[in-house]
């Protein structure tokens, strides 16, 4: 099982001031971008930067995709300069909603263009708080690089692989949504309550324990094994509201050895985006 894609707060500290590290708060509020932005300045992990979800995550301009679409490789490899960051160089990222909003998406994003040295803080910002480890406020200057990156296509699924491997089977889409908007009970942010037909509902909170860090990677597993059935984890699609808190439970399968599960990014916002497409309820 691999366990290299989460890290302690105790095990971060220890590498803090090491320059082939780099830390990523990723802290996002979906009501309110500045006010992320606003947390981070005010505290972070030594030498920390931070990536906002709207503008360094997503590409907000495209339509039809979802309310956080993915940047063009390009754009994403601007951010990544930015801060940087250069094969080779390890990443953790953070954030204080247990990896959902947004470490797992930024750990996910880092995967897609070949990066294998990036992990996600067990926990959180709660976690490293909890160990009474220091938050500065000080301003953070890293020297930029000049990099190109490219996405791994088959990572993710669009909308016509998805339709085709619902229609025969092929794949099995897994909703990390709460139950209630699962189900269509409620929908606080999208046109349309439900989900999409066929689709079966994980919320990615059964990947956590009470305290915020990921259950056991053998529970993970049973779970999820539980779950997909005999099915290969590379049938395996995920998707959520946007496309972010999706990305924590394909880290919770990678975490438990099932590797190779993969993205529906536009998720249920870009699915229901068209009047067109079939909805489920119940």
């Amino acid at each position: 099982m691999n366990t290299d894609n989460l890290v302690s707060a105790a095990e971060l500290a220890a590498q803090i001031g090491d320059p082939r590290l780099l830390v990523v708060d990723c802290r996002a509020d979906l009501a309110d971008a500045e006010r992320a932005r606003a947390a981070h300045a005010a505290a972070h992990l030594p030498g920390s930067v931070h990536a906002d979800l709207e503008h360094d995550l997503s590409d907000l301009s495209k339509q039809g995709l979802g309310r956080h679409p993915l940047p063009e490789a390009d754009a994403f490899a601007a951010t990544l300069s930015r801060w940087g960051w250069q094969p080779g160089l390890r990443v953790v990222a953070l954030d204080d909603a247990h990896g959902a909003l947004a470490a797992a998406r930024l750990w996910w994003m880092l995967r897609l263009v070949g990066a294998r040295e990036v992990a996600v803080l067990d926990g959180g910002l709660a976690a490293w708080r909890a160990a009474g480890l220091p938050l500065v406020a000080d301003v953070v200057a890293r020297v930029p690089t000049r990099i190109t990156v490219d996405y791994d296509d088959s990572a993710m699924v669009d909308f016509a692989a998805l339709g085709a491997g619902l229609a025969d089977a092929s794949l099995l889409l897994v909703d990390a949504r709460a139950e209630p908007r699962y189900r269509g009970d409620v929908e606080p942010i999208d046109r349309v309550a439900g989900h999409v037909p066929g689709a079966v509902n994980r919320p990615f909170s059964l990947n956590l324990q009470a305290d915020g860090r990921f259950k056991p990677a053998a529970e993970l597993r049973a779970g999820f094994l539980d779950l997909i059935g005999g099915r290969d984890p590379r049938e395996v699609v995920h998707m959520c509201g946007s496309g972010v808190t999706a990305c924590h439970n394909l880290l919770a399968m990678e975490h438990a050895g099932l590797a190779g599960s993969r993205l529906f990014a536009p998720s249920w916002s870009g699915w229901s985006s068209d009047p067109a497409r079939p909805v489920e309820r119940g």
